[in-house]
């Protein structure tokens, strides 16, 4: 192939423009999904009656030959190439002379590279969920070991109410289901294939985009080929998906961050996952949470990127689709890198202090809202039992001491309905066993959360 275009050029292109339009240093990645669709494409030709079923058989032979060289580092494509597919056609055409020049009949790059990044992106997408469920079996496992270890529970970032530390540990898991579901939802819509709808109109060489599309796994094909080459809705779709995966990992990110500080001390840092102060020797750093939470401007600008190449594209293909390719290639590496990073540091990262833990939920007024409870059901309406309540934690925040230090004619100034077994109703293990509502944080719920995840893991 001495020409990539066709006679209708006289002129090479410029130099630095020719560098300019080129794809290859980062859609060479696509290499071995490229094989995968050239592979079923000639198949197919050969099946159709296309080609004969001897060429089909040699330029499949070649393409196998290719990925073997691609896997040794004996193919090596360069500029020249301009991007992936080229770069594959060009080195079968030198491997089978003419021949390998009919592997291009019936499709167009257009529908090429759009199987290509399916593809990638479906494989993607399986092992994007396979991290996230080690992910949620290594909190499930935290969640197990510190059902009855307690932490308080904060709205506004104010102390609000004790909660069971698995209960906590287990409001991840369920954020990252559903973006295990989301992916499963999104694969189906990666999952369509485009291949045969050529350029943008279809083509008028027989062939069958039903064969190629079940050998390479698809559920369905595209109906429209004006759609099929122009849809990127998918990868916006991912990206979209991605970002929710990478706010749930900075919000767990952001606690071990606060979690770790000598203020809160809920956490211990370990060696494996802290690193030092160059100047100060007494430092420990929460770098890779940190890291995790500065990650999420990369995948939140891809989809911001994403959207407004899209948003003003006419039909069909565009060059400005090029553009897709780096960023979800970005998008996928920091995912997967944010995940692996969150899953060993909550595995191998941290050490939970519940000493502090223990200390911290009983030094509060979190069991304000108890006091509340325990008139109400004594009859007392609880908005009037909430007023109530306000005034004894404004007095007790004067005389510098908690609910418990109260004496029991203390309590009864307040409502003749207060006995002794007030005491009880207001330590912090009694007020988290209390939360029996469903999905509440009572030790009775958690464990049957607990047990819910485990048969979901077969664990």
């Amino acid at each position: 192939m001495s020409n990539t275009w066709s006679d209708r050029f006289d002129q090479g292109l410029h130099p630095a423009i020719e560098q300019f339009n080129a794809s290859i240093g980062f859609d060479i990645q696509l290499l071995q999904e490229d094989l995968d669709g050239s592979i079923a494409h000639v198949r197919m030709l050969g099946e159709c009656g296309v080609i004969s079923p001897d060429e089909s058989l040699q330029i499949e032979k070649a393409l196998e030959e290719i990925r073997s060289e691609e896997l040794s580092g004996t193919f090596v494509p360069d500029l020249n190439d301009e991007d992936v597919h080229f770069a594959v056609e060009r080195r079968l055409i030198a491997k089978i002379g003419k021949l390998g020049k009919k592997l291009h009949t019936g499709r167009s790059r257009n529908d090429q590279v759009g199987v290509d990044i399916r593809l990638w992106l479906r494989r993607q997408i399986d092992l994007l969920d396979k991290q996230l469920e080690s992910f949620q079996k290594i909190l499930l496992s935290k969640a197990e070991e510190n059902l009855y270890v307690l932490i308080p529970g904060y709205t506004h970032l104010q102390r609000a109410q004790p909660l069971s530390l698995a209960h906590h540990l287990l409001a991840y898991v369920e954020m990252l289901q559903r973006d295990r579901e989301r992916l499963v939802d999104v694969r189906k819509r990666v999952n369509i294939c485009p291949l045969g709808s050529a350029a943008l109109a279809g083509t008028s060489v027989p062939i069958d985009r039903r064969k190629t599309s079940e050998m390479l796994g698809f559920d369905d094909v595209y109906s429209n080929s004006l759609d099929a080459v122009s849809d990127r809705d998918f990868a916006i779709e991912f990206n979209s998906a991605s970002a929710l995966i990478m706010i749930h990992l900075s919000r767990l990110a952001d606690e071990v961050i606060l979690w770790a500080t000598e203020e809160f001390a809920f956490v211990r840092l370990t060696d494996r996952c802290a690193t030092g102060s160059s100047l100060m020797p007494q430092k420990k750093n929460p770098d890779v949470p940190e890291l995790v939470r500065g990650k999420c401007g990369r995948v939140f600008g891809h989809l911001q990127s994403l959207l407004t190449m899209m948003k003003g594209l006419p039909l069909a293909y565009n060059k400005d689709f090029q553009e897709d390719k780096e960023a979800l290639f970005d998008v996928v590496k920091t995912t997967h890198n944010c995940i692996n990073a969150m899953t060993i540091l909550m595995d191998e990262g941290l050490e939970f202090c519940t000493e502090r833990l223990s200390v911290a939920v009983e030094s509060d007024f979190s069991n304000a809202t108890d006091v509340a409870d325990y008139l109400a059901r004594k009859g007392v309406p609880f908005r009037e039992a909430y007023q109530m309540v306000g005034s004894l934690v404004k007095r007790c925040i004067n005389e510098r001491i908690l609910l418990r230090d109260l004496t029991l004619e203390q309590w009864q100034e307040l409502s003749p309905c207060f006995q002794n077994d007030i005491y009880d109703s207001i330590l912090p293990r009694a007020v988290v066993a209390s939360r029996t509502s469903e999905g509440g944080t009572a030790f009775s719920r958690v464990k049957e959360q607990l047990n819910f995840w485990k048969n979901r893991f077969d664990l």
